[in-house]
């Protein structure tokens, strides 16, 4: 469940299950399943199945996601600013350009409010697609993608913060300050119960979830307390392990073994026939400025972003990366399926005409950004394949003593 071959591969079965049930005689029994209600209404939190899935268990994805993210600006790749400047910078373009070519699109037609849909990069699904094609590619290639789809996944957790966020109740999100910081004391002294820590993660996501504010933060804001370090003032080797890669071990296989699945399963059933179904896909702004957005707007984003960034400043590419590779890499970026999904239902609801369309636009655009990125970096593969190759049958060669000579 570590690997992220097997999570992407349950992702896309989930998501496949999913539209061959809504598209099947048996469609009002997905919906049926997508609406039962479970959970106390005492506190509220008398959910359908659906939001629970939205809500709940992508708050384990963010949580994943929050503590890969401070592992990498504590000791990982963007600890280093001049290393780390062109993969955020490509991340920034690359939310930047879509979100504009979106509202050039569909601005005009009342729906300027999806407009973060297509910014989104899935690094679960994308990380899974180089996994399986980019063996023979260079290392930099997957450390350039994983850095800015974490950036990325950055990015989108302030915009759903703060642009999707339709009410806001002071008082609960002051509340969930408290279980926060008990949470935050107990993990800098390093322990690690589940029945001392888990009550106090569902009491601040309880809290953060009846403020109004989308309920996935309290993953990331609970992430963000974890030490990555020891001590995280002396950065180094010296400082020791701390228990974010204690944690990230114990919770990824549960994040991309049941969460993403899940949430996928009950996002992604959408009739293809129905309002928003792909007889509606050529014509509609929403969907085509969505696809648009993932298929062109991102790689023009990355793309642009990293030209200038490697122009104007100290900062430079990976000598081990190629323009083209580049070009691969922006391409792949473009799947953005588990946060576009999440955020088409914020910007306008879940189950309306314009979600479903989303949802068909969503999987049409990644889909067709993963096509066109394993083609180009398939051929880069093969390219470093060959030069391997023939680096190991000089090296044979030069082995051999002279008997001749």
């Amino acid at each position: 469940m570590r690997k992220e071959t097997i999570g992407g591969a349950l992702l896309l079965v989930a998501a496949l299950a999913a539209l061959v049930w809504a598209n099947s005689p048996w469609a009002h029994a997905y919906a049926d399943l997508r609406a039962i209600r479970v959970g106390p209404a005492a506190l509220h939190l008398d959910l359908d199945l659906a939001t629970w899935a939205a809500d709940g268990l992508l708050a384990i994805f963010f949580f994943v996601a929050g503590l890969e993210l401070k592992r990498e600006f504590i000791a990982g790749d963007l600890r280093d600013v001049r290393q780390a400047a062109v993969p955020v910078a490509a991340a920034v373009g690359g939310v930047i350009a879509p979100a504009l070519l979106y509202l050039a699109i569909a601005g005009s037609a009342g729906a300027a409010r999806g407009w973060a849909i297509p910014t989104a990069t899935d690094i679960a699904f994308a990380l899974a697609v180089l996994a399986v094609i980019g063996r023979s590619l260079p290392t930099a290639l997957r450390t350039f993608l994983l850095t800015l789809a974490v950036v990325d996944d950055l990015i989108a957790i302030v915009i759903i913060a703060v642009f999707y966020t339709t009410h806001l109740s002071v008082l609960p999100l002051l509340g969930a300050l408290v279980p926060l910081a008990v949470f935050a004391m107990l993990v800098r002294r390093r322990v690690r119960s589940g029945w001392l820590l888990l009550p106090l993660a569902f009491a601040t996501w309880t809290l953060v979830h009846a403020s109004g504010v989308h309920a996935t933060v309290a993953g990331v804001a609970l992430a963000l307390t974890i030490p990555v370090l020891r001590s995280e003032r002396t950065a180094g080797p010296e400082a020791g392990p701390g228990l974010a890669e204690h944690f990230e071990h114990r919770f990824r296989p549960i994040s991309a073994g049941l969460a993403v699945p899940v949430f996928a399963f009950f996002a992604a059933g959408v009739s293809i026939g129905g309002p928003g179904g792909l007889s509606e896909a050529l014509t509609d702004p929403v969907t085509v400025g969505i696809v648009i957005g993932l298929l062109a707007g991102k790689p023009i984003g990355i793309l642009a972003a990293t030209w200038l960034v490697a122009r104007f400043t100290r900062a430079t590419l990976d000598e081990g990366l190629a323009w083209i590779d580049m070009a691969g890499l922006s391409i792949l970026a473009g799947i953005g399926f588990t946060v576009s999904l999440l955020i088409g239902e914020l910007a306008f609801g879940a189950g309306s005409d314009l979600d479903a369309r989303v949802k068909v636009a969503v999987l049409a655009g990644s889909l067709a950004a993963a096509v066109v990125a394993t083609v180009i970096l398939r051929l880069r593969a093969r390219l470093y394949r060959r030069i391997r190759e023939a680096e190991a049958a000089d090296l044979d060669r030069d082995d051999v003593p002279d008997l001749y000579q």
